[in-house]
C-alpha cells in the first residue's frame, strides 16, 4: 500500500497572527469542507489545541456515514501543527499545516501523507479525485474569506 502525498500552497494577504488562529480552530474545518460531506465536529465543549488533543468528527464519504478521530501530534502556535487520523476512512492520514510570515502576508502550506485500503483499485478513480475536490473547495473558501492567491 503506497504512501500518497498531496501538497498545496497559497499566499494569504493577512498576517500569520490572523490566519493561524482560524486554521487551528478545529470547528472551522466545517466551514472549509464541502457541504455534501456533512462534516461535523462532535467533540464537546471547547477544544484546547495542543499536542495530544483528540478531535472527533462525523462525515459522509460517498454517502456512507463515518466517524473520524484525529490527534494533534505537533503543535507550534503561529508556525505549524500536524493532525493524524486515529480512526477513519484512511489507513493513514497525516496532515501538516505550515505557516510562514512574508511581510504582512502568510504563506500557508499543506502536506497530506495518506494511504488507502485497496489502493490499486480505488485511489485513481475515487480517492484522489475526492481529496482534490475537497482541497479545491477549501482553496475557494480561503480565497473568499481572506483573498488568498495561488494554490
Amino acid at each position: 500500500m503506497p504512501e500518497r502525498v498531496l501538497e498545496t500552497e497559497c499566499v494569504i494577504p493577512r498576517p500569520v497572527e490572523e490566519v493561524f488562529p482560524f486554521f487551528s480552530d478545529a470547528r472551522n474545518l466545517e466551514a472549509i469542507t464541502p457541504p455534501d460531506l456533512r462534516l461535523r465536529v462532535t467533540t464537546g465543549g471547547p477544544i484546547e489545541m495542543k499536542a495530544g488533543a483528540l478531535i472527533d468528527y462525523t462525515l459522509r464519504v460517498r454517502g456512507l456515514p463515518m466517524r473520524w478521530r484525529t490527534r494533534i501530534t505537533a503543535w507550534e502556535p503561529g508556525r505549524r501543527f500536524v493532525d493524524e487520523q486515529i480512526k477513519g476512512p484512511y489507513r493513514q492520514w497525516i496532515h501538516e499545516h505550515t505557516f510562514f510570515a512574508e511581510g504582512g502576508s502568510t504563506r500557508m502550506r499543506d502536506v497530506v501523507r495518506y494511504r488507502v485500503p485497496m489502493d490499486f483499485l480505488v485511489h485513481n478513480w475515487l480517492v484522489r479525485p475526492d481529496i482534490e475536490r475537497i482541497f479545491a473547495f477549501r482553496s475557494n473558501v480561503i480565497r473568499e474569506r481572506f483573498g488568498a492567491m495561488g494554490s
